[in-house]
């Protein structure tokens, strides 16, 4: 074989082998111009293959992530070159894992750059969940405490207003001072149980649960604690539908708290529609199987600041409540490892979307509501 042959080859087996790698590969010469950005690298930068892409000026095939092509060029001044470092793309949010290497030829001389580069947005997602679990295991205890301290004289004036309501029964004023009393410790007593299911740890019991299930059962639920009025709610789940590992109990309760939302905010008319389908989730890998609940409303909706806070605690635009519902709801989703959004304008209702995968969450424990 002549020396021009092995070079074909040896460029041949180069660029397969670049083709194969599960890492994306994206190299520039000095001049700035892309000379290789491999199959796996293009949907992380969430663009398409053009067949005249390479030999373009990189920040032409990249014009959507000027931070990358900064990256890359400024390597040439660098003489310590980023190793595993990590950078979030934008618009996307997606988070990469990257080094840098410069390309030298057979002289010696520095002729280009590469970049190897791994999709960590689910690495990131799974650290985030962690450290927000250490923050509420911190904050469950002190709230637990605070709450268990509460309780016991909350508990002391309802039982001493309803002896001293017996005792008085013919004074009408009184009866009704004392009945509003003992209304509004129920109301606190209640308010301060669901801060104490709030911070305990979640300890699931998985088993394979069907979504169909759970949504019926949640269905019966929400209409003991809130007036549904003539609110229509229709299921539309495949028969198909593939069963999770999941805690029937958790999920139930948390299709109860986005029902019983749902009930409060439309006044007691309209329609509730719930879509049940199976998904191929993106992991930054091969993808997982998952199931996808959509529930979406006709009613009233919400502004964009009070939908980026719904899911927080303690935040509530109700007069009498806790601000819990969802963010229970939030923290039984994310013990299964699932992800949820929500997506509303005034005036044209409300959809969630919430995302579980098929095999279940982590074994770890998570921080929200809690059986019994």
């Amino acid at each position: 074989m002549t020396a021009h042959g092995t070079y074909r080859t040896e460029d041949r087996f180069f660029r397969q082998m670049v083709a194969g790698m599960r890492n994306g590969v994206l190299a520039a010469t000095r001049a700035g111009e892309l000379v290789l950005l491999n199959d796996e690298g293009y949907p992380v930068f969430g663009i398409d293959r053009r067949a005249d892409d390479i030999g373009k000026p990189l920040s032409e095939v990249l014009a959507g992530h000027p931070d990358v092509v900064r990256q890359l060029l400024a390597a040439f001044e660098l003489h310590m070159l980023p190793n595993r470092a990590e950078m979030r793309l934008k618009p996307s949010g997606r988070v990469i894992g990257y080094t840098l290497a410069l390309v030298r030829d057979d002289a010696g001389g520095v002729t280009g750059v590469a970049m190897f580069f791994k999709d960590l947005t689910r690495v990131e997602q799974l650290e985030e969940r962690e450290r927000l679990r250490d923050r509420l295991a911190a904050l469950g205890e002190m709230a637990a405490a605070i709450a268990h301290e509460v309780k016991n004289p909350l508990a002391g004036i309802e039982v001493m207003a309803g002896l001293l309501r017996r005792k008085i029964p013919d004074i009408p004023e009184a009866q009704s001072a004392l009945t509003d009393i003992i209304a509004e410790a129920k109301m606190a007593n209640a308010i301060v149980q669901e801060v104490l299911e709030f911070v305990r740890p979640i300890r699931l019991q998985m088993e394979h649960t069907g979504i169909d299930g759970a949504l019926q059962a949640a269905v019966q639920l929400a209409e003991t604690k809130a007036k549904r009025g003539v609110i229509a709610v229709s299921i539309d789940a495949p028969a198909a539908l593939p069963q999770i590992q999941g805690d029937h109990y958790q999920l139930t309760q948390l299709f109860t708290n986005l029902l019983i939302n749902a009930y409060e905010a439309m006044d007691g008319k309209g329609r509730v529609n719930i879509g049940v389908s199976a998904v191929r989730q993106d992991d930054g890998g091969d993808g997982r199987e998952a199931v996808r609940i959509e529930m979406a409303d006709d009613g009233p909706g919400m502004p964009e600041d009070v939908a980026n806070r719904v899911f927080d605690p303690f935040y509530t635009t109700k007069a009498q409540g806790s601000g819990l519902g969802l963010a229970i709801v939030r923290k039984i989703v994310d013990a299964h490892d699932g992800q949820i959004d929500l997506r509303t304008t005034p005036g044209t209702g409300t959809l969630v979307r919430v995302t579980l995968p098929v095999s279940g969450g982590p074994a770890v424990d998570g921080r929200g509501a809690e059986r019994g």
